[in-house]
């Protein structure tokens, strides 16, 4: 399954992970090997295996606890997974299915994974909220709980920014106003701006607003 020019292309997108840890194997490969063996002796063995070595290997964990189907079971398998985690890619392609029919019993989990203060389990429960919380079950309280968050880890501020660059784009009203009142930290207001000023989602006289709320750089 190996490409090797793939490997040299994402490598360098991933700087936390060695290189010699990178096989060089494409998600879709990936994704298609997780359905073939899920649900044999061999991946629940794989699953009960960590740490992994491989970059690949983690990223194989992943595509088959999505494909658990009972939700206590495949919340079980995140939380422990989720520790071993050390990669933003790694960390956002994992989603389990089930999660979106779950969304009520799913909330704990996530308050508890955003105030873990663990970079990639912080990351996660906010990609989480990102995902399912930002359509027909939004609540402001989503927004408030995101902007609450304090880190100088760049991976957790960067999701921070992606969740309310979305979160724009999605709920424009509610986001506007914790913008306007500039509820994030500098770095992170700054970035969701960005963000959200490069998505084809907004409207360009919402852009050219958002434009004007940039926090100045000598105000940090």
């Amino acid at each position: 399954m190996q490409d090797e020019k793939y490997r040299a292309f994402n490598a360098p997108l991933i700087p936390n992970v060695a290189p010699e840890k990178m096989i060089g194997i494409r998600t879709p490969i990936l994704r298609k090997f997780a359905k073939e063996i899920f649900g044999t002796k061999s991946a629940e063995e794989f699953l009960e295996t960590l740490p992994h070595e491989f970059y690949e290997e983690n990223n194989l964990h992943s595509f088959l606890i999505e494909r658990i189907k009972n939700f206590e079971e495949c919340v079980a398998a995140v939380e422990i997974f989720l520790p071993y985690i050390d990669n933003w890619a790694t960390c956002d392609s994992l989603s389990p299915a089930i999660f979106k029919s779950h969304k009520k019993q799913l909330l704990p989990r996530i308050k508890k994974w955003i105030s873990s203060g663990e970079v990639y389990t912080v990351r996660f429960g906010i990609g989480m909220l990102l995902r399912h919380f930002l359509d027909e079950d939004f609540d402001e309280k989503y927004l408030a709980a995101v902007a609450k968050i304090r880190s100088e880890e760049y991976y957790i501020k960067m999701m921070q920014a992606w969740f309310f660059a979305t979160a724009l784009t999605k709920q424009y009203d509610a986001a506007r106003i914790f913008i306007e009142q500039k509820k994030l930290p500098p770095w992170t207001h700054n970035k969701a701006i960005q963000k959200a000023i490069e998505s084809r989602a907004i409207p360009a006289e919402r852009k050219a607003y958002l434009r004007k709320l940039k926090i100045s750089a000598r105000r940090f």
